[in-house]
């Protein structure tokens, strides 16, 4: 989505039309759900600015690019949403969230919000040996998990990596079977067991709706 990085999207293309919208400051691997949701749903009040998808591998740098991404747009909006979770930000995000009097997703992270964070948490016992990826990680595989964790050029970095994971869970948030079978490759290639779970949109959906 590097494409998407740092642009707002209005439903148009044009910039933003003002008071009366709701802009939307997401991690850029939630660019294609979002945009799905908002043609489905028809909001086109809403814009969405996506912060570059690579945050996703330096948590500590996302509580400042929010705020930045705030400070830039607050004027131009009524409502500003935060479409991350926590993140990785050790409450970091949420506190300067409540600073800047804007709301966010709840959760840790969005692999418990796309399967809903009371039944995420609920299976959090079963999952404690599980790697999870989502439609846009399996889709960035390679640019996201497999060269980051250097495993491209060490490949006996597996064994210290995920030497104590048992399973890959694939949460589809679309009934997709290339992006199943691209992930049972990705699962192949950790030496994991793999499960699909499709659990669509999840929370990051009702939240939307109830903001919409």
């Amino acid at each position: 989505m590097a494409d998407l990085d740092d642009k707002v999207l209005t439903e148009d293309g044009l910039d933003p039309k003002g008071k009366g919208r709701i802009l939307l400051i997401a991690c850029g691997a939630l660019a294609h759900e979002i945009l799905a949701l908002k043609r489905t749903n028809g909001w086109d009040h809403m814009d969405l600015q996506c912060l570059p998808a690579k945050l996703h591998l330096y948590p500590d740098q996302i509580t400042e690019a929010v705020t930045v991404a705030v400070a830039e747009h607050r004027d131009a909006y009524d409502t500003i949403f935060v479409v991350y979770a926590d993140c990785g930000t050790g409450g970091l995000l949420e506190a300067r969230c409540r600073d800047l009097g804007v709301e966010m997703v709840a959760g840790p992270h969005c692999y418990s919000f796309f399967e809903g964070n009371d039944a995420f948490a609920a299976k959090a016992d079963d999952d404690m040996t599980a790697f999870f990826l989502t439609d846009f990680l399996v889709r960035q595989f390679d640019a996201f998990v497999w060269k980051p964790m250097g495993l491209d050029r060490h490949p006996q970095l597996r064994d210290m990596i995920f030497g104590n994971y048992t399973k890959l869970v694939y949460q589809a948030q679309v009934d997709d079977p290339k992006l199943t079978e691209k992930a049972r490759a990705c699962a192949d290639r950790l030496g994991l067991a793999f499960e699909r779970r499709f659990t669509g949109y999840g929370d990051l959906a009702t939240t939307l709706e109830k903001l919409a």
